[in-house]
């Protein structure tokens, strides 16, 4: 179990918040380390007794070189950089292991708002499918950890324990002997997945986006329980365990030699005979409390799971997450205290909630920020301008929009505000406003918007700063609101793009309707509308002119040249030529007479041309051929 000492360390007083700790026997360091601290001692206690009575002076002085030798390499082993980073690993990866347990409380809520049904079968279900998520982690755990295993040894224990029935152990004793390599533990999920589906089908879930979050949970949960397989079969490498091992168990043997003490052993550098370690080794003894005190946190902390004093409480989750599942999915089903009013109700919010007696010294300001206490000078918050370069109108822009720049002096290295940059916007009325002021280079724009020296500078309105003006009637400033507030209930407000495009700015056109085929709606002398009239009959059918015997495709009037009949001039007229035009008088003139030979044909002739035309007018205005 968890040892808790948050409430004593919540508030630091007095002399050193920890030191009450330090007197504590279960889950402390003393518990971990004594054993091994004896042994140590134990082994530096029979060499030094060795030396010191059973050694000749011969003995001794070889004694003595092993001791020095011992002393000087013995810095050699990277102990604190390996140790460190071990136990920097384990703490994570004791952590992480923490957080991948799953709770099956999101599920519990999920089921109890999702599977509708007062009814015995409704109850049954919402039960059941909580009862497999909290099977599946409880096989989990046995897996894992030896305090649930050594509860629930087998599938008996679980059926006297209620977490299953007969009929699914019989399931899963089948499923184990046709496959019994991997671990069943998935399949109490995938049971309550299908209870949701036969929920959704039997209309106990009122739509499809409940069924899939509800199997997204169970997913996660499953997810999670994967994850904490895996934590337990992938542990850290084996062979960096045993380089921390090593590096430890082997830099304190070292220092059982390198540590003793012998005749003329002086305190460092210094002239002082050390007559302290003749007795006891003090600060060899700390370094190995601490740095084997170490090496026990990792050793305890790899596997959470386990039986330590600073194991996770499996046993109790076990027992927890099955009553906190029933509680919500079965008697708080659908329930809910009455609603009333709360004591706020009519002051919206209260200023501050009260304080006791004891809490009165508690009572706390409101935090500020950082630049609070900045103050900015009025003349040093007036925006700064842009520089004196122009940029040029770009009259092809078909937003008619125009930059340009004011007159003041911008700061080296500093970019143009957006302040600055949009007090020189102004919008060009129309294209011809555009290209003639383009044309004109003139410097004075009287549309600019450029800020002037004498008056002050104001920010752009934009299309919604009348009704932040408090001037509005309805506004939130006439029914005692700040300004600039609005009640959304109460008012619509419609945002205005300014970057609308031509066609929205175009006047509103008549739509073509379905009505307007028919005659429009008359109104009588006394006001009164009479209904529309009947569409009008159907023209009689018209013969269509039959084809030519012969069928020569449409041929142009002009020759195959560059340029039609009149030359350039012809091509850029924009009016029809007149009836007196040379250009089309004669054929002579457009339509030069074919070759002579069989091989080569002319492209225009005059008297079909003629005919078409005289065909083609004759359709067109024959009252009897017109379209209704």
């Amino acid at each position: 179990m968890t040892i808790t000492y948050t409430g004593e360390v919540a508030t630091c007083r007095g002399f050193g918040c920890f030191l009450k700790l330090l007197f504590r026997w279960r889950g402390s360091i003393y518990k971990l380390v004594w054993l091994d601290l004896l042994a140590f001692l134990t082994i530096y206690y029979a060499i030094n007794m060795v030396y010191r009575f059973g050694l000749n002076p011969t003995q001794k002085e070889t004694f003595e070189a092993i001791v020095q030798y011992c002393d000087s390499y013995r810095e050699l082993i990277p102990l604190s950089f390996v140790l460190g980073f071990y136990v920097s690993i384990v703490m994570t990866r004791w952590w992480n292991q923490y957080t991948s347990i799953p709770w099956p409380d999101p599920i519990a809520v999920f089921v109890s708002s999702n599977v509708h049904g007062q009814d015995e079968r409704g109850r049954m279900m919402r039960r059941t499918i909580m009862r497999y998520v909290c099977l599946c982690l409880t096989m989990v755990l046995a897996n894992v950890s030896p305090r649930v295993k050594k509860r629930f040894p087998g599938l008996n224990n679980l059926v006297e324990a209620g977490l299953l029935n007969d009929n699914e152990k019989t399931i899963i004793e089948t499923m184990n002997k046709a496959f019994p390599r991997p671990s069943k533990h998935w399949l109490p999920i995938v049971w309550a997945a299908s209870i949701i589906t036969r929920a959704r089908k039997e209309g106990r879930i009122r739509d499809d986006f409940a069924v899939k979050t509800i199997i997204d949970e169970l997913n996660k949960f499953r997810g999670q329980c994967g994850l904490l397989i895996s934590y337990d079969t992938i542990s850290v490498p084996l062979v960096y365990t045993q380089v921390v091992t090593l590096a430890v168990y082997s830099y304190f043997l070292t220092c059982c030699m390198g540590q003793q003490w012998t005749d003329g052993k002086v305190v460092g550098n210094t002239t002082y005979l050390n007559k302290v370690d003749l007795y006891f080794p003090v600060f060899t003894t700390l370094q190995f409390f601490f740095y084997m005190g170490w090496l026990k946190v990792a050793e305890s902390l790899i596997n959470p799971f386990g039986e330590d004093d600073d194991d996770f409480e499996v046993n109790w989750m076990v027992d927890r997450n099955l009553q906190v599942s029933y509680l919500i999915v079965d008697e708080m089903h659908h329930d809910h205290p009455e609603l009333l009013k709360d004591q706020y109700w009519d002051e919206v919010f209260p200023n501050e909630l009260p304080y006791t007696i004891a809490a009165e010294r508690f009572r706390e300001n409101h935090p500020e920020p950082s630049t609070a206490k900045i103050e900015v000078p009025k003349n040093a918050a007036m925006p700064s301008t842009m520089s004196s370069v122009r940029i040029d109108e770009m009259a092809d822009d078909a937003s008619g929009i125009h930059f340009s720049a004011g007159n003041g002096k911008m700061r080296l290295g500093s970019s143009p505000s957006l302040v600055s940059v949009s007090g020189t916007l102004s919008r060009v009325n129309t294209v011809a406003s555009a290209l003639k002021r383009f044309l004109s280079r003139d410097d004075s724009r009287p549309g600019s918007a450029t800020p002037s020296q004498d008056q002050p500078y104001k920010f752009p309105a934009s299309a919604s700063s009348a009704s932040l003006s408090g001037g509005v009637v309805g506004s939130a400033t006439s029914a005692g609101k700040p300004v600039g507030s609005l009640r959304i209930t109460q008012q619509v407000i419609e945002e205005v793009d300014e970057q609308a495009t031509i066609t929205s700015m175009r006047a509103n056109e008549p739509r073509p309707n379905v009505m307007d085929i028919f005659a429009p709606a008359s109104t009588s002398g006394a006001g009164v509308s009479l209904p529309l009239q009947p569409p009008p009959a159907h023209s009689e059918p018209v013969d269509i002119p039959a084809r030519p015997p012969s069928y020569n495709r449409a041929q142009s009037q002009y020759e195959p040249t560059l340029f039609p009949p009149g030359g350039v001039d012809a091509l850029l007229s924009t009016s029809a030529p007149a009836g007196g035009s040379p250009l089309l008088l004669s054929n002579a003139a457009t339509a030069p007479s074919s070759p002579v030979g069989e091989s080569s044909k002319s492209l225009y002739d005059p008297h079909k041309a003629a005919s078409r035309e005289t065909g083609e007018l004759e359709i067109l205005f024959h009252p009897s051929q017109r379209m209704c």
